[in-house]
């Protein structure tokens, strides 16, 4: 057999790819244009937007929030508009809420998987990838009360190691670094402990996860077939995020000793390489864009809140005197890693009254789900197979008609007496309800509680604005932005001096008064 010259083959090569990519492109464009400029036909029953699609569907990526909320504010109860060939449906009122969190053929997995490109897929990299209803048994799996009583001390372990680079006194971002320490006890919780400890990887890990949120453009979303640069990094980041996690699922699987981590974990489960590396890039996702956030959020609510700061702070100090013994010189995260499960999620009545306003006030973006099961008649609306439905959590948390001055801070509102929680069905979905709560809500609330009294505990703190001024009041959230929160607001935590929070009273009520607020804006370590 002759040999091939590796010339002609250098030389064929990129011209055959060439061809094939150019007669992809030529037939795909025309087809493609076909049916993202096709006039959206109206439907009996749901008002239809009209107009080019993908100038309509648009603003619907971009600036979410506002697209939804003009049309249900001009009166629309129901609207619908068009996705490439899908039909996406928003709903708004209790009906409709009702159906879309109960109803047993809307797939939460497949309304993600088309209209929300900013979790990190593996099929883009040719990986299978792990199915909804096996991710919920894994992560049952790894938040079983015995698995986090096992990696309850590392979490803090990790977050007071971190904390010690802040220094006794200095400025720091919330949603930069306590954005960046959620990051690191998830990362923790969902993998290893060799992973956790190394920062340049945790570095690179980060810097993966929002290129990967950056990379979830309009034009990756409703073109996904063209080669655009966000498309590109969308891969390269995935890839990236799946080289170093299957790094360290490969080397606890060769560990000569296993332990209680949670690759360990997954690998006695029997679990693949693929399939656990599946398995963590969901859990860090989400703790990455709620708990995170959430955490950041809270911190600032307080600071402006002396009342329910008081309170949570009082609620801290009591758990720390039960459970722990405050005559040892125990440092304070190993004190706090001391204290029972059990009375974390049971004996902080107002830290979790403050986690849940929080939840409300801030979670207001859009539910998606699709349609794989029969026809769904909603008043005179039928929700056809394959079609797409969106709900904004906003009508529900930021409703006036369920909550008084909604977008006002006040755990008070959950109490026994006020309850407006309970005006209509499922008027809070901070945690989920009906087919789909949260299934990682025990080891959420757990990680906000670890990094909250540390901060709390541990700091005294004031919040300041840029040029290190108190803020009149808290910068307002971009509803638009699509779960890139931590670029909205730019309030600044400063530290004031190291201090032993447990022998004293809560200080700052002589600081509100001198400041001139009745709200005002103080924080301490």
């Amino acid at each position: 057999m002759p040999t091939p010259n590796p010339t002609v083959l250098t030389l064929e090569w990129p011209l055959t790819q060439s061809a094939i990519f150019f007669t992809t492109l030529a037939i795909s464009v025309p087809m493609t244009l076909a049916i993202l400029l096709r006039p959206s036909k109206s439907k009996a029953g749901v008002h239809d937007l009209g107009g080019i699609p993908i100038f309509t569907a648009w603003t619907f990526f971009t600036k979410r929030y506002d697209f939804l909320w003009k049309h249900f504010n001009s009166g629309k109860k129901y609207f619908q508009f068009r996705v490439l060939q899908h039909r996406v449906i928003a709903l708004s009122g209790e009906e409709a809420r009702k159906i879309f969190f109960v109803e047993q053929g809307l797939s939460l997995n497949e309304g993600y998987r088309i209209l929300m490109g900013a979790a990190p897929r593996l099929e883009d990299i040719n990986v299978r990838d792990i199915q909804e209803g096996d991710f919920v048994k894994r992560l049952l799996l790894l938040i079983h009360k015995d698995q986090v009583l096992d990696v309850l001390p590392a979490l803090f372990e990790n977050v007071n190691r971190r904390t010690k680079d802040w220094g006794n006194e200095g400025r720091i971002n919330p949603f930069k670094e306590v954005y960046d320490l959620v990051f690191q006890i998830t990362v923790r919780m969902a993998t290893c402990q060799e992973l956790a400890e190394n920062k340049d990887d945790i570095e690179r890990l980060t810097q993966h996860y929002w290129d990967l949120e950056k990379s979830a453009t309009p034009v990756a979303l409703l073109l996904p077939w063209f080669p655009s640069q966000a498309k590109k990094a969308q891969r390269n980041s995935t890839r990236a995020l799946f080289t170093l996690l299957h790094k360290y699922v490969d080397l606890r699987r060769k560990a000569p000793v296993p332990s209680s981590d949670s690759i360990d974990t997954l690998i006695a489960y029997g679990d693949t390489n693929e399939a656990i590396v599946g398995v963590i890039m969901g859990i860090i996702f989400a703790g990455v864009i709620n708990t995170g956030a959430t955490s950041c959020w809270i911190l600032l609510n307080l600071g402006v809140n002396p009342e329910w700061k008081s309170k949570v702070m009082e609620e801290l100090k009591t758990l720390i005197t039960n459970h722990t013994n405050t005559l040892f010189k125990e440092p304070l995260h190993k004190r706090l890693a001391a204290i029972p499960l059990s009375a974390w999620e049971e004996e902080l009545p107002a830290l979790d009254l403050v986690i849940r306003e929080t939840l409300r006030i801030t979670t207001s973006g859009t539910a998606i789900r699709r349609n794989l099961g029969k026809d769904i008649l909603l008043a005179d609306t039928t929700l056809r197979r394959g079609d797409f439905l969106a709900y904004s959590l906003a009508d529900v948390h930021l409703n006036a008609d369920i909550y008084t001055d909604p977008t006002k801070f006040a755990p008070g509102r959950f109490t026994k007496g006020k309850e407006e929680d309970q005006k209509e069905t499922y008027t809070y979905i901070g945690w989920g309800v009906g087919r789909h709560p949260c299934a990682g809500m025990r080891i959420a609330k757990m990680e906000m509680k670890v990094v909250l009294a540390m901060f709390l505990v541990g700091f005294e703190y004031e919040l300041v604005d840029s040029s290190g001024n108190f803020p009149k009041e808290l910068p307002l959230q971009d509803r638009n932005d699509i779960q890139q929160v931590r670029s909205a607001p730019m309030i600044f935590l400063r530290d004031l001096r190291a201090g032993d929070r447990l022998k004293g009273s809560i200080p700052g009520t002589a600081f509100f008064e001198r400041q001139g607020f009745k709200d005002s804006l103080v924080m301490s370590s």
